[in-house]
């Protein structure tokens, strides 16, 4: 695969395997951040012959979500990826190994966040947790909604391909057995409709044509978005749990502190430490739908001009038929 980072403007090249080896390496880093899933090595779907393309597609979704986010874009694996010269394969393994002994990882991560300080910077935990339970239940119910789209939009495309085509097709050679029929009357007034009913038939044929077609143009594209998000929302379970830990231990704390269990420093150094992963959370959700607005924008602009252009080429075919008995 071609990468062309736009603040060097060097060409490099990755194989599916260093995209795999990122990916593993910025899902251990940033426990609070939402990795989406790469496509799948070997991509599946009603095209077989297309699985590299189907997978290319969903490497540049992947790649546009990594350069969106302001943390996972600025990561050192994640720009030794973009700029390592692909021909240089000691630096490679320079800049790997180098990203495999980071100790920056997991729960250490949030050692580098600096939050706001002083006097009302602290979150409102109660706040916070309302506002994750409401994410939580929010990307349940997306979940659930992205997969009762993914499956109308895969049974709706596999008909525009079988049955719409084979429909469209039997009607066009209906046409067609109707315009043969009539050609058997040899007189002269005749074959202006023998011609323009023969055409009719090749106008529906054609029509067949583009309903087959057609899925790759809109409701492939919305799938492919589909599939990246259903890895986000995946990974948000984990997220929360860890937001969700931090917050018990808090009160656990100041249960502790009240029975005279605990300092009360070493509470405020737990609360400290809950209110960075908080912040933390929080930035990633929104983040998350900050992207999501955009994408979905994107992808129904997209697939609403293919339908009208898709519809306006249905219409064409119908009016050249029609045109065709004017002069009958």
């Amino acid at each position: 695969y071609k990468l062309v980072p736009s603040h060097t403007g060097q060409q490099v090249h990755r194989r599916y395997k260093h995209f795999d080896w990122l990916y593993g390496r910025l899902a251990e880093k940033f426990p609070v951040i939402s990795v989406p899933h790469l496509p799948e090595k070997q991509a599946t779907g009603r095209f077989e012959e297309d699985f590299i393309s189907k997978r290319r597609k969903g490497l540049a979704w992947w790649m546009d979500h990594m350069c969106s986010h302001p943390v996972l874009a600025q990561c050192d694996a994640f720009q030794h990826f973009l700029t390592c010269p692909s021909t240089d394969e000691k630096a490679w393994k320079q800049g790997k190994r180098k990203a495999e002994k980071d100790e920056m990882v997991g729960a250490n991560f949030f050692l580098t966040i600096s939050v706001p300080t002083g006097p009302g910077a602290s979150l409102d935990l109660q706040e916070v947790e309302s506002q994750v339970d409401g994410f939580k239940a929010f990307t349940k119910k997306m979940d659930e909604s992205a997969l009762q789209l993914n499956h109308t939009a895969n049974e709706f495309a596999r008909k525009q391909v079988t049955g719409f085509k084979k429909e469209y097709q039997k009607v066009g050679h209906s046409f067609k057995c109707l315009s043969q029929a009539f050609e058997l009357d040899q007189q002269a007034f005749s074959a202006g409709l023998n011609q323009a009913i023969a055409f009719t038939a090749e106008a529906y044929d054609a029509i067949g044509d583009l309903f087959a077609d057609q899925p790759r143009q809109d409701l492939d594209p919305v799938m492919d978005l589909l599939a990246l998000y259903q890895g986000h929302l995946a990974n948000f379970p984990d997220i929360i749990h860890v937001q969700k830990g931090a917050l018990t231990k808090v009160k656990e704390s100041k249960r502790h502190v009240e029975e005279g269990k605990m300092e009360l420093q070493k509470a405020e150094g737990i609360q400290e430490r809950c209110n960075i992963i908080s912040f933390a959370t929080l930035a990633e959700i929104n983040h998350f739908h900050k992207i999501r607005v955009r994408d979905f924008k994107t992808q129904m602009q997209h697939f609403l001009q293919q339908q009208i252009l898709f519809f306006q080429k249905v219409t064409q075919k119908l009016e050249e038929a029609l045109h065709k008995y004017d002069s009958v």
